[in-house]
């Protein structure tokens, strides 16, 4: 599978500092050679040249929305997130962040936080944080919370995404009033750009399996950017940083079509993480960031199949609403 899809992807096939931020934009001097270490990063400007995080941050400023990719669990990829995250509001505080990690029926539980009135074991465990958020997240989520940001919980549902991707999109029909709000009001199944770039990174042969396993990509991009579009109707002033994993991001042939999709007047630029062998098409827009490759997986390919078939196997406990005509709510 290509290694640009995100975690998200696999499970539906189957520190903040405490101190206020500085007036001053943060400043990383820029690296002139491969990174050393799994913190390090390189920052690259669309045209190639090397930037510091101070001058991305000014380039980003008359950004309505920054789409800061991140291959889930490196290093590099979440400190670069803190850093431009503070660099941003240094130079605007008017802004609110949006995550991927927290999906919309949760939001709830995110404001709760937010506001003191509950403590962050609560917050993971009711607000279904992912596995690594104290290592990756935390300091986001913190840092909006002493500057006093809103964080908008921008995902839609794991188990309606698989379960469209198990049914198809028309299963978006037979869920409760309630549910359906959880995720956006319309799909972008169109033969868009993002489409055939999911088509190309599938190679079980399965066609119909493919459309409904796209229809159920595409319900995590149309409902983040629905969130992040809606949250700016109602804030028109403010700036958005969102945080996603790469293939959301990248090349802005997800998430970003889908923002502009609903609000063209809207500017949205990406951030995307980078190695030598995993790039952005040549004449993209992404500001890019070189990164150390991640390990490899697995080097034998019966453990990874092992590997690929427990995960598979989550779609068997999955319960979905079946059709209307249908004698039972549920099935698995």
């Amino acid at each position: 599978m290509n290694k640009w899809l995100s975690l998200g992807l696999i499970s539906l096939l189957a520190g903040c500092a405490s101190q206020a931020p500085s007036t001053q934009p943060l400043s990383t001097p820029p690296i002139t050679q491969a990174p050393a270490t799994f913190y390090d990063y390189t920052i690259h400007s669309p045209q190639g040249e090397t930037m510091t995080l101070s001058a991305l941050a000014g380039a980003l400023k008359e950004a309505d929305v920054v789409l800061v990719g991140e291959w889930h669990g490196h290093p590099a990829a979440h400190l670069l997130q803190a850093q431009l995250f503070a660099a941003l509001y240094a130079q605007n505080p008017n802004m609110a962040l949006s995550m991927e990690q927290f999906t919309r029926d949760k939001q709830h539980v995110v404001n709760q936080y937010l506001a003191s009135e509950i403590g962050e074991k609560t917050l993971i465990k009711e607000g279904n944080a992912w596995p690594n958020y104290s290592s990756d997240y935390r300091p986001l989520v913190e840092f909006a919370k002493q500057n006093q940001l809103d964080v908008i919980a921008a995902n839609a549902p794991k188990p309606i995404v698989r379960c469209i991707g198990k049914q198809g999109p028309g299963y978006l029909d037979r869920l409760p009033a309630v549910e359906r709000k959880w995720v956006a009001e319309s799909l972008t199944l169109d033969n868009d750009a993002y489409h055939e770039k999911f088509n190309a990174s599938m190679h079980h042969g399965d066609e119909e399996k493919t459309k409904r396993q796209f229809a159920a990509q595409t319900a995590w991009d149309d409902t983040m950017a629905e969130s992040m579009v809606n949250y700016l109707a109602l804030n028109p002033s403010k700036q958005i940083i969102h945080t996603a994993g790469l293939f959301h991001v990248a090349e802005g042939l997800g998430t970003a079509a889908r923002i502009k999709a609903r609000n063209p007047n809207l500017t949205v630029m990406m951030v995307t993480p980078v190695t030598e062998k995993a790039q952005v098409a040549e004449g993209s827009p992404d500001f890019t960031v070189d990164v150390m490759p991640i390990p490899t997986a697995y080097v034998d390919k019966d453990t990874m199949k092992a590997a690929m078939k427990e995960i598979y196997g989550r779609n068997h406990d999955l319960k979905c609403y079946q059709a209307a005509e249908d004698n039972t709510n549920l099935d698995k």
